[in-house]
C-alpha cells in the first residue's frame, strides 16, 4: 500500500479513493438502502479489519498447534468462528450495531486472553497491541464522546496486564526466540495495516470535504461576482452594514434592443431567451475587455458604467469605445438570417452618481442620481442603431472620437436638451 497523497497509474487515482471504493463494496454485506455513504465507509472499514484479522489468525492457530499449545490456538480460532458467524448474521439482519459491538469486544478481550495464555508481554510478542485497534475503531465508528469508554477500558486492561505479567505461568512449549520476534513484527505490521486503512478513510473524507468546500466556495464566489463588482463583493464578505459610495465622475451607458418587446410577442419563449443570451453574453465580453462594469439587465435593456467601483481617469473613453463595440456587435448579429430586424439604441451621460448594495435577499449593486436618469433618457429618446450622448459627454470626449450634433430635442422630465451622436473613432 502507498501513501495517501501518491498518485497511482496513468489515471492518477489517489489510494484513499481506492480504499474507499473497497470499503463501500464490503459495506454492501450489511448495508441498508437508507445508509449514507459515510456510514457505508465506516461499516466497510470495520468489516475489512475483521476479515484481515481473521486471515492473520490462521497463522497464529497453525503455529500454536504446531508447538503444542492448543489453548492459545483456540483463542484466535474462536475469533475466526465468531467473525464468520457475525458476518453471516450481519448479511441477513443488516443490524450493524450488533456486529460492531461484538467486534469491539473481541478486539479488546481476545488479545488480552491470548497474551495471558502465552505467558505475558514478551512471550506473546506483545499480543495486546491488537487491542489498541479497539479505541481507534470506536473513534472511527462512534465518534469522540462514545469512544471514550472504550479508550478507558483499554488502559484499564493494559494496566491489569502489566500488574500480572510477572506472575503469569509460562506455557508448556514456549516458542523459540526467532518466532517471538517474528510474531512481534507481525503484530506491529498487522496493527499498522489496520490503522492505515482507517487513516486512509479519514484522509479520503477530509480531502472529499475539502474539495467539496473548495468547489462550493468557488461556486459562491462566481455567483457573487456575477451579481456584484469584485471590490464590492470583497467588501460585502468582510464589512457588515450598508455599502454606499459617492462618485464624482463616472460614465453611465444604457442600451436597448429596438422593438424587442413587440417582436418577442410573436417569438417562441426559447427563442426569446436564446437571443437575449446571445446578445447580452456578447455585451458582457465587450464590457470585460474594456474594463467597465456591467450593472444589470432589465428585460431587453443593458446598463453598464465606467469609473467605479475603482475610479479611472479614462472612464468616458472606455465607455465610448464599449458603446461603439456594442453597436457593431448588434449590427453583426442583425446580418444573420432571420435577425434583420435587430437594432440597438444606446445613450451615455457622464457625471456624479451614488452607488451601493441594496437588499438582503437577491441583493443588487445599483446606481442613482441625475447622471443615471439622463443616460437612460439619452437611450429612450435616441435613434435606432445610433449612440446618443449629452453635451457634456460630447465636450469631454477626445479628438479621437467622431461626434456629430443631433440638435435640441425635448427630453421627458428634463425639457429641451442639446444632444449629440457618437459615430465612431
Amino acid at each position: 500500500m502507498t501513501g495517501p497523497s501518491r498518485e497511482v497509474g496513468a489515471r492518477g487515482r489517489r489510494p484513499g479513493r481506492g480504499v474507499a471504493r473497497w470499503l463501500e463494496r464490503l459495506a454492501e454485506l450489511g448495508g441498508r438502502p437508507e445508509d449514507t455513504r459515510d456510514e457505508r465507509l465506516r461499516q466497510g472499514t470495520l468489516i475489512f479489519s475483521s476479515l484481515l484479522i481473521t486471515v492473520l489468525s490462521t497463522i497464529w492457530v497453525t503455529t500454536y498447534l504446531a508447538y503444542g499449545d492448543p489453548v492459545s490456538a483456540a483463542i484466535p480460532a474462536f475469533y475466526q468462528v465468531v467473525n464468520i458467524i457475525g458476518l453471516a448474521v450481519l448479511s441477513r439482519t443488516r443490524r450493524f450495531a450488533i456486529f460492531r459491538t461484538t467486534q469491539l469486544l473481541a478486539f479488546m478481550v481476545l488479545p488480552a486472553l491470548l497474551q495471558v495464555s502465552l505467558g505475558g508481554f514478551v512471550a506473546s510478542s506483545a499480543m495486546i497491541l491488537w487491542a489498541t485497534f479497539t479505541p481507534l475503531a470506536a473513534l472511527a465508528l462512534l465518534g469522540i464522546r462514545r469512544s471514550l469508554p472504550w479508550l478507558a477500558a483499554f488502559f484499564v486492561e493494559l494496566f491489569v496486564l502489566a500488574l500480572v505479567d510477572s506472575s503469569l505461568p509460562q506455557p508448556p512449549s514456549a516458542l523459540p526466540p526467532g518466532f517471538v520476534v517474528t510474531f512481534l513484527v507481525l503484530n506491529i505490521a498487522g496493527v499498522m495495516v489496520s490503522a492505515y486503512v482507517m487513516l486512509s478513510y479519514f484522509v479520503e473524507q477530509r480531502e472529499r470535504a475539502h474539495r467539496a468546500l473548495e468547489t462550493e466556495r468557488e461556486r459562491s464566489e462566481r455567483l457573487l461576482l456575477n451579481v456584484l463588482p469584485g471590490p464590492i463583493a470583497e467588501r460585502l464578505k468582510t464589512e457588515p452594514g450598508v455599502i454606499a459610495e459617492h462618485y464624482d465622475a463616472v460614465s453611465v451607458l444604457f442600451a436597448d434592443l429596438v422593438g424587442f418587446t413587440a417582436r418577442s410577442a410573436v417569438m417562441a419563449a426559447a427563442d426569446v431567451v436564446t437571443l437575449l443570451d446571445q446578445v447580452f453574453s456578447a455585451f458582457d465580453r465587450i464590457a470585460d475587455a474594456e474594463g467597465v462594469e456591467k450593472i444589470k439587465t432589465i428585460g431587453d435593456a443593458y446598463m453598464l458604467v465606467g469609473g467605479l467601483p475603482t475610479p479611472r481617469p479614462d472612464h468616458l473613453a472606455a465607455v465610448a469605445r464599449t458603446a461603439l463595440a456594442l453597436r457593431d456587435e448588434v449590427d453583426r448579429l442583425a446580418a444573420l438570417p432571420g435577425q434583420e430586424w435587430l437594432a440597438v439604441r444606446i445613450g451615455i451621460d457622464s457625471g456624479p452618481v451614488v452607488a451601493g448594495v441594496i437588499g438582503r435577499r437577491k441583493f443588487i449593486y445599483d446606481l442613482w442620481g441625475d447622471t443615471v436618469n439622463t443616460a437612460s433618457r439619452m437611450e429612450s429618446h435616441g435613434v435606432p442603431g445610433a449612440i446618443q450622448v449629452t453635451a457634456r459627454v460630447a465636450a469631454a470626449l477626445g479628438p479621437e472620437f467622431a461626434v456629430l450634433p443631433r440638435g435640441t430635442i425635448d427630453i421627458k422630465g428634463k425639457g429641451p436638451m442639446q444632444t449629440f451622436l457618437l459615430r465612431g473613432l
